[in-house]
């Protein structure tokens, strides 16, 4: 179950020549694919692309009916792979994946692909998240791109911008013999607009009718001495055909006053917070008119020398925007420049930082300092500047930070995997503190505050491999944690069969929400919904088995604190050998609210009996010592002063975000805590028997209220 539904939205993929177009840019890009005649799409879900998968399935009525073949793949080295299609035949195809941690997992067939070429349009549309706004470490796709010999685009980010590189993209893909990586950033991905759209077109040749009148060409095949050749055609055919028809259709767009003294190189993708930049500094206006000459690069790889020379052959100065580390594009413009016999001087990580997101506010900070060494005319005085350290600087923004404390990512409100932590935290406090290999996914949050729970996290599914180094002869079990994203994505392979195959002796915790909760829900193998386009219901545990775990427990049930805990120490005290598998299982709280609370809605509105559970903590019990919440950690889990003169510190309480899982109960029974948790039903539309039981309560409880008031000892003042 996706976190968002896109049926209402995928029906303007109909639309046809000449009506406008509106929507995200996901939605653009889908849209550009159809009107291209894409034969077949694959991709694997990632931010900040995930919601391109989501619509291209919640498309597949429309892809069917333009002969397209679309398919979820089991990774972004799947989804890679299947471009093969378009090496011997002539079938545009595109695959969708997170970069770059996805192009590094799709390097090998990316490589392959890229040696022996493509004969239709290989599109490869990679969602790049730097900076601030990533869940990953900080890394660019660009070397991707040159090792392999794959065209890099990178438009701007607006719709028409969008849509026209999808097309250029084929087209280009076509021209060179080669695979071209479109880059969308998080802005480009979610980018509003409108564009004017054109009619779809069905593949000239379909996937099922190529599968039925096969081709092949020894000549495109991965394999001495042809690999050899294909080293030479890169260099001597594909790059310059590439260059040709980048410098033919203008690929790389000007802006600006050509005649400018300064200039500015740009990657596509930063054109808006260039521009925004400039307008701060009073050097452009609403509509994008800049005082400053622009040469933005809709292709940052291959770059196309003659252009660049002429660019920079008239400027006392260029400055280089390139977001991101290393830097790729300011050398190769130094060498370009240099080679011409042009001393134009180039800035940019100087002026620019080495690393980090380039914002408006770092890159207004940047052009300022370029400006004032390379055209002082242009420095002026405007109202528009903000100056962003004396922001900072202010006494109350100051004051302010030192009283906010800081807001790591933690786990929802209600999440499956809380109770698993805190289970294998009573564990520590029993046995000692194990080494834990982490993984992606939600459950990495366990590395902060109350659990800080996890030394290492080495890839999506790697979790129990990273592990595999402590494989040795000792008192204590190294434990390894991984989703079940990550186990179908790859800890499988790597991480259960490897530790099989090598005889290991440790845990491996499986967490199993029912979705790849971290990238939005979608379905996998071990989904428990029906998906009548996908197969699911396929357990976990029963793929572990078949590799040849025999240890293997499962939990349906992850609140259940003390079954957790009690698992969890078998598994780490037992004298059976051989690798640990423990597959906690309970709904993603994300999606069952989703799935949940439109059916209750609509229950409660229709006058049926629905009944919320939801907890609470009876002060007059609580001690006050929080040792719930350092055991819990749930953000509904929070503190409150009593009047109670004998409590000098305040006492638990949770608030209306409570979503009813009942873990604070279970913790504080399992670590044999207070008893001052308790569950209470709130009744929407009860039954006449409730309405009269719930009278006599309240009946009982004022006359015992009252009883105990006249029976107070009252004492004169």
């Amino acid at each position: 179950m996706a976190e968002r539904s896109f049926k209402k939205e995928v029906e303007d993929l109909k639309l046809g020549d000449g009506e406008v177009f509106r929507g995200e840019g996901i939605l653009a890009i889908t849209k550009a694919l159809l009107e291209n005649g894409v034969g077949y799409v694959a991709g694997y879900q990632g931010a900040p692309i995930s919601h391109l998968m989501d619509v291209l399935a919640d498309a597949q009525d429309i892809l069917a009916e333009h002969g397209v073949r679309f398919e979820s793949s089991a990774s972004e080295a799947t989804a890679a792979a299947t471009l093969a299609a378009s090496v011997m035949y002539p079938i545009r195809g595109a695959a969708v994946f997170k970069a770059p941690v996805g192009t590094n997992v799709a390097s090998d067939a990316i490589a392959n692909l890229a040696s022996g070429g493509v004969t239709g349009g290989a599109l490869l549309i990679v969602g790049e998240d730097y900076g601030e706004g990533s869940s990953i470490m900080q890394e660019r796709s660009h070397a991707f791109a040159m090792k392999s010999q794959v065209w890099l685009l990178d438009p701007r980010p607006n719709l028409p911008s969008i849509v026209k590189a999808v097309g250029d993209g084929f087209a280009l893909s076509e021209a060179s013999n080669t695979p071209v990586m479109l880059e969308v950033r998080i802005r480009a991905c979610h980018v509003t607009g409108s564009f004017i759209a054109r009619d779809n077109k069905r593949p000239p040749l379909t996937v099922a009718e190529a599968v039925e009148n096969p081709s092949r060409n020894t000549g495109r095949i991965v394999l001495p001495p042809a690999s050899f050749a294909h080293e030479r055609e890169k260099v001597e055919q594909r790059w310059p055909a590439a260059v040709a028809f980048i410098r033919r259709h203008k690929l790389n767009e000007h802006f600006g006053d050509p005649h400018a003294r300064i200039g500015i190189v740009l990657q596509g993708g930063m054109y808006n917070t260039v521009l925004r930049a400039l307008y701060l500094l009073g050097l452009a206006d609403i509509h994008g008119n800049s005082r400053v000459a622009l040469y933005v690069l809709g292709v940052t790889y291959p770059l196309i020398d003659d252009e660049i020379a002429a660019f920079a052959r008239d400027k006392t100065a260029v400055l280089v925007v390139e977001e991101g580390q290393p830097a790729f594009i300011e050398p190769a413009i130094h060498a370009i420049l240099r080679q011409a016999g042009i001393d134009t001087p180039v800035a940019g990580k100087g002026p620019l930082p080495l690393a980090g997101e380039y914002t408006t506010a770092v890159v207004l900070k940047g052009l300022k300092a370029f400006i004032a060494e390379h055209d002082r005319t242009l420095v002026r005085n405007d109202s528009r500047t903000p100056d962003v350290a004396a922001v900072l600087e202010h006494p109350t923004i100051k004051a302010l930070a030192k009283v906010v404390p800081q807001r790591p990512p933690g786990f929802c409100t209600g999440c499956p995997e809380r109770p698993i932590f805190a289970a294998l935290k009573l564990v520590e406090q029993d046995i000692g503190a194990h080494h834990v290999a982490a993984d992606i996914g939600c459950h990495l949050f366990s590395i902060n505050e109350p659990f800080n729970i996890g030394a290492t996290t080495m890839g999506y599914g790697l979790g129990a491999a990273s592990a595999s180094a402590f494989n040795v002869p000792a008192k204590k079990r190294s434990i390894a944690i991984m989703g079940d994203g990550g186990f179908w994505h790859n800890g499988l392979t790597s991480g259960v069969a490897n530790a099989v195959f090598n005889k290991s002796d440790a845990l491996i915790v499986v967490v199993d929400n029912h979705y790849t909760a971290a990238t939005g829900g979608q379905d996998i193998l071990s989904s428990r919904a029906g998906n009548g386009a996908r197969g699911t219901q396929h357990p976990i545990a029963r793929a572990v088995r078949g590799v040849g775990v025999d240890w293997v427990r499962e939990i349906d049930r992850t609140y259940d604190v003390g079954k957790m805990r009690d698992t969890i120490r078998e598994a780490l005290t037992t004298t059976e050998k051989g690798p640990k598998v423990i597959v906690a299982s309970s709904e993603c709280m994300l999606n069952r609210q989703r799935r949940e609370r439109p059916i209750m809605a609509q229950a409660i509105k229709a006058g049926r009996r629905v009944a919320k559970p939801r907890f609470g903590v009876d002060e007059d019990i609580c001690t006050g010592d929080h040792a719930c919440i350092r055991l819990s950690g749930c953000p509904s889990l929070s503190v409150k002063h009593t009047s109670d003169p004998l409590k000098e510190d305040p006492v638990a309480t949770i608030d209306s975000t409570c979503v009813g899982c009942g873990n604070c109960g279970e913790v504080a029974e399992a670590a044999m805590l207070c008893p001052s948790f308790y569950r209470a039903d709130v009744v929407h539309n009860p039954t006449w028997a409730e309405r009269v039981l719930q009278r006599i309560r309240l009946a009982v409880i004022g006359w015992l209220m009252a009883r105990r008031e006249h029976d107070r000892p009252a004492f004169a003042r």
